[in-house]
């Protein structure tokens, strides 16, 4: 038909496997952990012997790119869909050793019991007891190899197992090796699809619809890869995001010699001892900032294209594109790997008041403060002692204003590309004046903070301004918000659940409003109990006098009255019973808003 943009192929098992050893077909997460259960690998088996369908697989083919001698380069064929499913072919019957989540390699062993009446129970995943036992074949990739002889086999078995009718037996290896010219359909998606044209197919074909992510993509193409570096490019994104989430997978890490022979290996020893969590990218992040800093685009679609050699004016595919784009590429990781970068980045997040993860609402907005670091650092008009300076600011406004919810792609290329034409203190400047306006601070922003959401970028930044301001828990002194939230503190009610519930508040988002919440010793907490502010407070207030201390350790009117502001609670709170709780959201949420614009001002 004209116009299709697929082929639906009819491969054996054999042709698949033999595809892939030839590198006509290429499996992008071959490097990745093999995440199917054992059990599934048997299942698979099971299915092919018995002749069951098992699913299409989809390829996507790499456009041809013209080369520097004006010929052509016929690309590739890259598995998008059915990964796992070669994968455990490749294991059970080609014998090949496969990636654990710890990147350790091992053997998926299938066993098959030639003699097994129950059909169900023919094969199995190979343990201790399939080598003792002779009925059992503990390894079928045996069967596969090339110099399998198949008569001198059945008569060692038979040997091995008395009785054995030798017809039977080598009707049933037969029907075994049969597995091997078993067909799997194959849809070959043409290289002139777009990236939104294949996710779109790849959700309606596949029964679970779990779209591809573009990072996928660019995955596959740099595993496609064999002139660039483009492999071992890939495995650094890998084993940075595996090590950047558990630093002891370092001992398992120095076992790959080929990436301890090349340049990135030395470059990110140092995450072996590195636990700080509040920036643990995962390959998608790693490739968005590598790629947005140095082309300074924002959709990673751009990548994917450029990766396969595309001229967005021509529309044709060169190498020499594919040369550039590798280049700069590379350039990316390492600087997004570079020791002093990602730790000036991740202080300069700390040193704005965001201490835990859980501050942390969007990865995206991470993801521009680390790229939007590394473009300043060859900004001549920003000195090198402002960088994280700017960068705390754009990453609090932005984390502020949701700036990356929605449609981050668009609105990182549209910021870049601002950058680009305006210099970035200039777009910086204009983007306060309209998103940071006094109507912002007076008006927006207390009303995000009307919310029951402990997640909520507003209120994630009024704990960041606190830190940032070195600010004490509420009724005591010395003990600090930043040690609470990182260390043993949790979120408790200024006017108590319990004591708004036996009054007549009964809504969870009421009595749960942030403007109601604060970091408090637990001990504190416990000695409040169900107490009114109106009460507590108020015996705070007389231990100011009396000396005898009963909740927390404030025992002067000044310190008393700090410690209230630095927690943005109204000074007539030891007034307050459940009658002004609405009066005292709204004169918390303006205070929460007042110290958050001050915070932004002075970073």
């Amino acid at each position: 038909m004209t116009g299709e943009k697929f082929n639906l192929m009819q491969y054996s098992v054999h042709a698949i496997l033999g595809l892939i050893e030839a590198e006509d077909f290429v499996i992008p997460e071959i490097q990745r952990p093999f995440v199917w259960k054992r059990s599934q690998v048997r299942d698979l088996i099971d299915s092919l012997y018995n002749g069951y369908p098992t699913g299409y697989i989809i390829t996507w083919k790499n456009p041809d790119v013209k080369t520097k001698d004006g010929g052509k380069a016929n690309g590739k064929k890259v598995l998008i869909d059915g990964q796992q499913r070669v994968t455990a072919l490749m294991a059970a019957i080609s014998g090949k050793e496969v990636l654990d989540d710890d990147f350790n390699k091992e053997r998926i062993k299938i066993a098959f019991n030639p003699l097994a009446e129950d059909e169900t129970k023919r094969f199995a995943v190979q343990d201790a007891s399939h080598l003792k036992d002779k009925k059992w074949i503990p390894d079928i990739s045996v069967l596969f190899t090339a110099g399998f002889k198949q008569r001198a086999f059945e008569n060692e078995y038979a040997n091995d197992n008395p009785g054995v009718d030798l017809d039977e037996l080598s009707e049933t290896l037969s029907r075994l090796k049969g597995i091997a010219n078993r067909q799997i359909g194959v849809i070959e998606l043409d290289a002139s699809l777009e990236i939104d044209e294949v996710t779109e197919i790849f959700i309606r074909i596949n029964s679970k619809g779990t779209a591809l992510s573009q990072s996928d993509f660019v995955m596959s193409k740099m595993a496609a890869d064999t002139d660039h570096n483009g492999s071992l490019m890939r495995k650094t994104v890998d084993y940075f995001c595996h090590l950047a989430v558990k630093p002891d997978f370092y001992s398992q890490m120095i076992k790959d010699q080929e990436f301890q022979d090349s340049k990135y290996a030395a470059k990110i020893k140092w995450l072996a001892n590195d636990y700080d969590d509040i920036y643990d990218p995962n390959f998608g992040d790693m490739l968005r900032v590598s790629f947005m800093h140095q082309f300074r685009r924002g959709k990673l679609a751009d990548l994917v294209s450029l990766l396969s050699g595309r001229d967005f004016i021509t529309k044709e595919y060169r190498d020499d594109i594919i040369d550039d784009s590798y280049q700069k590429l590379d350039q990316g990781i390492m600087n997004f790997i570079n020791q002093y970068h990602f730790s000036q980045f991740v202080m300069a997040i700390k040193g704005a008041g965001f201490v835990s993860s859980k501050q942390l609402n969007s990865q995206m907005t991470l993801d521009f403060a680390y790229t939007l670091y590394l473009m300043l650092l060859d900004d001549p008009e920003i000195p090198n002692a402002q960088i994280k300076r700017y960068v705390q600011k754009w990453f609090v406004l932005s984390t502020l204003t949701s700036r990356y919810i929605g449609s981050p792609e668009s609105q990182m290329d549209r910021d870049m590309r601002s950058i680009g034409e305006k210099g970035f203190l200039k777009f910086l400047s204009e983007i306060e004046a309209s998103a940071l306006s006094e109507t912002f601070w007076t008006v927006t922003l207390p009303q995000n903070l009307e919310t029951s959401s402990v997640n909520s970028p507003a209120f994630n930044t009024f704990l960041a301004a606190q830190i940032n301001q070195n600010c004490n828990s509420m009724l005591m002194n010395g003990t600090k918000i930043a040690d609470l939230i990182t260390i043993s503190g949790d979120v408790h009610h200024i006017f108590p659940k319990n004591y708004l519930q036996k009054n007549g508040i009964k809504s969870k988002t009421k009595y749960n409003q942030v403007a109601n919440y604060i970091y408090l010793d637990t001990q504190v907490n416990k000695a409040i109990s169900d107490e009114a502010p109106a009460v507590y407070f108020a015996k705070v207030k007389e231990q100011c006098q009396t000396k005898n201390v009963v909740f927390g350790n404030i025992m002067s009117d000044t310190l008393l009255k700090t410690n209230l502001a630095e927690n943005c609670i109204p000074n007539n709170v030891d007034q307050m019973t459940f009658e002004n709780y609405d009066e005292f959201l709204q004169k918390r949420r303006m205070l929460m808003a007042d110290m958050i614009h001050q915070y932004y001002m002075g970073l």
